[in-house]
């Protein structure tokens, strides 16, 4: 998408002119920006095999400035290519015209990506999501019946789901909605208080007085009342995106 794009703006026939900024789009900013996280999901993958952790951060760091890179990239590239009117929450779609792209087999490959990354990923989340069902209302020496085991749990994993995808198709809602409320508690609010009370529980195993040489740069307590504030300002400003769209309306 990158190459087409860059392609279609080389030709001259680029049709976005996006003004230098549009302060009405910081409100829903901080919901979609949750979604950056997904990035995150290959770190424990990269960094378990690491024998010597000497040059980690560097490397981490290597890996976040060419994620910005990529993103950066597909963002403008997108804005510079396509009317903002005309621009679609599934940027994929966009590619399915004939005059942006002549070879049908990859008109239909770009239009049916996302299915091919649903089809993957949504069998995995779901059984993933049924067995925290399970655990969640497990009971110690207890068993469930077969009705609950393989009908009720199955039914509240996958029908709000379903539901949603009948009932909207503003990706661009959805998106925030769903990063500001429940992405920024799994993404800030979950993990601040999980390092600010192992730290702690750190501090009581192994004594105050010892250093760990693999300490994050951000080991400051102030770090985590900075993401707490980050989270909050990403309910605020998303929920007022809302209530202010709403009232247009």
């Amino acid at each position: 998408m990158i190459v087409l794009a860059l392609v279609r703006i080389g030709h001259g026939q680029g049709e976005g002119h996006p003004p230098l900024a549009d302060l009405s789009g910081v409100r829903n900013l901080f919901g979609v920006c949750v979604y950056s996280f997904m990035c995150q999901h290959s770190l424990p993958s990269l960094v378990t095999p690491v024998s010597s952790k000497r040059h980690l951060t560097r490397l981490v760091f290597l890996d976040y400035v060419l994620i910005l890179a990529f993103y950066s990239l597909l963002s403008f590239t997108a804005i510079f290519c396509f009317r903002g009117d005309s621009l679609m929450d599934m940027y994929t779609l966009n590619f399915a015209r004939c005059d942006i792209v002549g070879l049908a087999a990859v008109r239909f490959f770009l239009g049916l990506f996302p299915v091919f990354t649903i089809s993957t990923n949504f069998p995995i989340i779901a059984v993933t999501l049924r067995n925290n069902w399970k655990t969640l209302f497990h009971r110690e020496g207890g068993t469930y019946p077969w009705v609950v085991d393989r009908v009720v749990f199955p039914t509240i994993t996958l029908v709000p789901p379903v539901l949603v995808a009948f009932c909207t198709h503003d990706l661009e809602s959805l998106v925030g909605i769903t990063g500001a409320y429940a992405g920024t508690g799994i993404q800030y609010v979950i993990p601040a208080f999980l390092v600010f009370h192992c730290r702690k529980d750190t501090q009581l195993a192994f004594g105050y007085g010892t250093v760990n040489k693999h300490q994050s740069p951000f080991r400051h307590t102030f770090w985590v009342g900075f993401v707490l504030l980050w989270a909050f300002s990403c309910f605020i400003f998303v929920t007022a995106n809302i209530v202010l769209s709403e009232t247009k309306l």
